[in-house]
């Protein structure tokens, strides 16, 4: 449907006003969340916490983070082929509100993990499809189209840095509840402009399945579906018959998973007969690509992590919240595209590096944010407590690696798709994340003070290592060079 008549919004479309607010608001809902949960986990119950042990709840909240992006799959289909992509957004929306609202009451446990399925669900359904509803506005030779995704990110961005500062200061002055009932609110506001606006705005084909499930089809959903359920139930017999039903077997069984997902997505599109010769050199050549965002996402997913027990425990807050850190990310993602946008676009535009080479630039870069954190151990002892600024460098440098990356991949992705999975392999580019969040998982029980300079080494360098490799590759290997230069 055509609406360039209808621009009303920075000379957008309308409906982009619509979906700018209700993701500007989702975000604020999960990253305010997400800004304090982990200290809601681990911090004692006099302090208002659960009182789990920090490497059990850094766990959690990785295991979390890769579950959030794996649920994307589950969105996607049922915005395709049952519900459309509004109705699918609403009812995610919906359920995001009722996970925050969990949170937000004094349930213990039961209250965490109740709201840890319902926000994966919920983000699962709502974040994917209103990015497909983003570029339904536009025809394709619409010219406005960068224009208006660059506009939506920026609304992502807003809502991420805002929530933190909000949240983390009703924690620390009131209590976890009160600031855990900020994000609810905020994705209950969110819905009431997505619904309200959205009736008179968004494109009237993102209320309909584009690829409806057909009768004959239903039977063979059912059974699918019931498999996968009597599998679970099976595995989670089986654990605990041997007595190992517990959060670590879980977190260990959800990892295996997310592992598995994207190696059984490069198979399908490898063995397919729908895939060519040709586009199955792409497909080759974009596993280490892949691989490279894998290893990037695996340090940048650790800022709500690991970088957060580092601003809790060992930086000298004077007086402000730990959680605040978490702005960085947004607030730098914001500076710097204007930058990236002028030098790709203006400055370099026929003279930008490759696909793979920005990706092995990223990666040194996101490597060095983590040397960098080894440094004030190594100067100072890891049992002091160290300037903001050395947090504030890290972060820096890795959302530097993060423009050189993430929007690079994405573009990657679908120009070195084969035909038959464009769809596939965009969902293919979220699991990296998914797939390194899994990993944290497992890394982050290796993170306390006394690993502290060889956690951050380690980790560091062996990404500093992979861009190296990856920039190499990109120069040498020829099927991988053509491959990547094509995507750029």
């Amino acid at each position: 449907m055509n609406q360039k008549d209808s621009a009303s919004f920075f000379g957008q479309p309308r409906g982009l006003m619509t979906l700018f607010f209700t993701e500007m608001w989702e975000r604020f809902s999960y990253y305010g969340m997400r800004a304090i949960l982990l200290f809601y986990m681990i911090y004692a119950a006099d302090k208002g916490g659960l009182g789990f042990n920090a490497v059990t709840g850094a766990a959690i909240m990785s295991i979390y983070g890769s579950m959030v992006y794996l649920s994307g799959i589950i969105g996607g289909y049922l915005a395709d082929r049952i519900l459309g992509s509004w109705r699918t957004v609403f009812y995610g929306g919906v359920l995001i509100m009722f996970g925050h609202i969990a949170l937000s009451m004094p349930l213990g446990t039961t209250g965490l993990f109740c709201s840890i399925f319902l926000i994966t669900l919920g983000t699962g359904l709502l974040k994917p499809n209103v990015a497909t509803m983003v570029g339904n506005l536009y025809d394709a030779d619409d010219e406005r189209r960068d224009a208006g995704f660059s506009i939506y990110v920026f609304g992502i961005n807003l809502g991420s840095f805002v929530s933190p500062i909000l949240v983390g200061w009703f924690q620390v002055h009131v209590n976890f509840h009160v600031a855990f009932s900020l994000a609810a609110i905020g994705m209950f506001i969110g819905l009431i402009q997505y619904t309200m606006d959205g009736r008179k705005h968004l494109n009237n084909v993102s209320k309909k399945a584009p690829s409806p499930l057909q009768p004959e089809e239903i039977k063979s959903l059912i059974w699918k579906v019931g498999l996968g359920i009597i599998v679970i139930l099976l595995i989670l017999a089986i654990l605990h018959m041997t007595g190992t039903l517990n959060i670590n077997s879980i977190i260990n069984l959800l990892t295996a998973v997310a592992i598995f997902v994207p190696i059984a997505y490069f198979v399908v599109m490898l063995t397919s007969s729908k895939t060519t010769k040709f586009e199955r050199r792409k497909v080759v050549a974009y596993i280490p690509l892949f691989i490279a965002a894998m290893l990037f996402w695996v340090i940048e997913e650790q800022g709500s992590v690991v970088l957060a027990l580092f601003a809790s425990n060992q930086t000298a807050l004077h007086g402000i919240p730990a959680s605040w850190f978490q702005s960085l990310n947004p607030l730098f993602i914001m500076l710097f595209t204007p930058f990236f946008v002028w030098l790709w676009s203006k400055k370099l535009r026929d003279k930008q590096p490759a696909t793979g080479v920005k990706f092995a630039l990223g990666l040194v870069f996101a490597g060095l944010s983590y040397v960098w954190m080894a440094f004030p151990g190594m100067l100072f002892g890891v049992n002091n407590h160290f300037n903001p600024l050395w947090l504030v460098a890290s972060w820096a440098l890795v959302e530097i690696g993060e423009m050189l990356i993430s929007p690079v991949g994405l573009s990657a992705s679908a120009k070195m798709a084969p035909v038959a999975f464009q769809a596939q392999m965009l969902t293919v580019w979220n699991l990296s994340d998914a797939t390194a969040q899994a990993a944290n998982a497992q890394l982050v029980k290796l993170y306390a003070p006394n690993t502290e300079i060889a956690y951050f080494l380690i980790i560091g360098l062996i990404t500093v290592l992979a861009g190296l490799l990856l920039w190499i590759a990109t120069k040498k290997i020829k099927i991988l060079n053509d491959s990547l230069s094509e995507a750029n």
